[in-house]
């Protein structure tokens, strides 16, 4: 008897032993009450408590959490109401302080998120509100990070969702944004009519002094070739004359060479004379060294016709 009494004994020792242990996870702690005051806080590993005495009070993560709340409603400076949700990221720093310095810490962030919220947005306008997010998400975060800093809890970043304002505002702001994207794309429309008028006009511009320069080219070449024709014709001209000239000058050194007599001469000078009676001049002079020859002629025509009067005697 005394054996199975110590048995059991030995098994409860065992169980309570085991039971007592504790093993924290990583990027968790644990609070830890003796007697029902706060001892101490354990981290991640392995740890014993003390049976009946010592008690877990809290499970606490110190991950990174997201809290999202439910829209909001907000009244701006221009008396516009809107409804606006926002998204706290928190981290638990201090897990004594997040145990014991707040009942339902979360409740406590969602209402101070919403009342500092209504704050600032009742300094901003609607235009202001809806082009100021990241100004706002600061002084928010700001705010609650000195507001929570007593409870353990450290706020990293805030931001909103959705800024929603009533029907007939996004109504409103979709006709403003309708006409003025028509307004842009008739300024872009117009810019773009210009450029194009400007190039074709430069392109005409540059057209025509192309032209203007192919014109001129053409009219330099063509003088060219005229100056270089008539140089050419020039040039056979002179030639021609040369020509002549050498021809000239070696019928006279052939006759020269030649000594032709007095009568020879006359009558080279009265073919001469013949060629240029040809012609159509109504008046011809006869110098005075051709009437002499007219004797001569005669008596020439008389030693041909002499022989033939004696012939026929």
């Amino acid at each position: 008897m005394e054996i199975f009494l110590f048995l059991v004994i030995l098994i409860f020792v065992i169980i309570l032993i085991i039971t007592n242990i504790c093993i924290v996870p990583q990027s968790d702690v644990y609070i830890i009450e003796r007697l029902g005051s706060y001892k101490t806080t354990w981290e991640n590993g392995i740890h014993f408590k003390i049976p009946f005495i010592e008690r877990i009070s809290n499970k606490v993560s110190i991950k990174e959490k997201v809290a999202d709340f439910v829209p909001q409603p907000v009244i701006t400076k221009d008396n516009v109401t809107m409804q606006i949700d926002s998204v706290i990221f928190y981290q638990i720093t201090d897990a004594k302080r997040y145990t014991y310095g707040i009942e339902k810490p979360i409740m406590a962030i969602e209402n101070l998120t919403a009342t500092t919220l209504r704050n600032i947005i009742g300094e901003l306008e609607l235009d202001d509100t809806l082009t100021s997010r990241d100004v706002i998400n600061l002084k928010i975060r700001k705010i609650l990070d000195e507001a929570t800093d007593p409870w353990g809890i450290k706020v990293n970043r805030v931001e909103l969702k959705n800024i929603l304002p009533p029907k007939d505002i996004m109504d409103s702001m979709e006709k403003q944004m309708k006409a003025e994207r028509e307004r842009r794309e008739a300024i872009l429309r117009a810019e773009g009519q210009k450029k194009a008028a400007i190039l074709t006009a430069e392109g005409e511009k540059e057209s025509s002094i192309l032209i203007a320069e192919a014109e001129k080219h053409k009219t330099i070449l063509k003088a060219e070739a005229e100056k270089e024709y008539r140089i050419k014709e020039a040039e056979g001209k002179a030639e021609a004359i040369l020509a002549i000239q050498k021809a000239n000058a070696e019928g006279i050194r052939l006759i020269n060479q030649s000594k032709p007599s007095k009568e020879v001469l006359t009558v080279k000078a009265l073919e001469s004379f013949e060629k240029i009676a040809d012609g159509k001049a109504t008046k011809i002079i006869i110098p005075s060294e051709i009437q002499n020859i007219t004797g001569l002629i005669t008596s020439l025509k008389e030693s041909t016709t002499l022989p033939e009067e004696e012939k026929n005697k």
